[in-house]
């Protein structure tokens, strides 16, 4: 299995990869990788070094078929997809400081009303709001003109990365951005993800393949995702999470 591991890692450093050959030897090395990960819990450095093609696209969603059985992409946007109108008529009911914020967000797909990826971007940067977290500790942003320094603080978080003379405001949804990027253990493990849900979806699928904890500032936000979006996990919901699935469907 080793040599198969050694075989993917010097494919990948082809400018083209053999994509069934890795597909394969990621598949036969499966259940090395999941024994590393969970019993010596490397580093995302570390595990960048040995695995890859983990950071792949197409290997983030096998390996989340494989722990799962579920299809990860499908499964996350169709659900969020159901939910997106009766999210957006709960935002709009909110009051108070939570309210504000929301509506912040509501008024940058006020003209976007077709655009899926504009509503599935306020449906997860509202989310948050709901659960009582503050998702601007998460959603990251920087000039296309800075370095990746300013990265190294972030534990995991997804960065929009937008052009320098983009005005920003509070609680911005970015769909301007010209790239996007997961930031994991302060560095960027993927980037040009073309917009936020997309790589929203992808994280999740790469904190099951890394067996990581979800981010701290949005840990209900992550569970609500878990257990709600992709039914996954025991029935049991915090009453946070319990209380937002109940008026989601009524």
């Amino acid at each position: 299995m080793e040599s198969k591991r050694k075989e993917m890692v010097e494919d990948m450093k082809k400018r083209h990869p053999n994509a069934s050959l890795i597909a394969k030897n990621m598949n036969s090395t499966f259940a090395l990788r999941r024994k590393e990960l969970i019993e010596t819990e490397p580093g995302v450095k570390d595990t960048v070094e040995r695995w890859p093609a983990l950071f792949t696209e197409s290997q983030i969603l096998a390996e989340f078929s494989r722990i799962s059985g579920k299809n990860l992409q499908t499964e996350f946007f169709q659900e969020l997809d159901q939910f997106t109108q009766r999210f957006i008529d709960i935002f709009k009911t909110k009051g108070g400081d939570i309210g504000c914020k929301l509506k912040k967000i509501l008024q940058q797909i006020e003209n976007e009303k077709s655009d899926i990826v504009g509503r599935r971007t306020a449906v997860l940067h509202g989310l948050p709001l709901l659960l009582g977290e503050e998702p601007t500790d998460f959603y990251k942003t920087c000039f296309d003109c800075d370095d990746e320094g300013g990265m190294s603080g972030i534990s995991i978080g997804i960065l929009s990365v937008i052009p320098e003379d983009s005005a920003t405001i509070p609680y911005s949804l970015h769909l301007d951005a010209t790239s996007t990027a997961i930031i994991l253990e302060g560095r960027v493990v993927m980037d040009d993800l073309g917009n936020l849900p997309k790589a929203m979806c992808l994280l999740f699928g790469l904190i099951y393949a890394l067996n990581l904890e979800y981010p701290a500032v949005l840990k209900n936000t992550f569970d609500f995702i878990q257990r709600v979006i992709l039914s996954l996990g025991h029935k049991s919901l915090k009453p946070k999470i319990q209380s937002l699935k109940n008026r989601l469907l009524m």
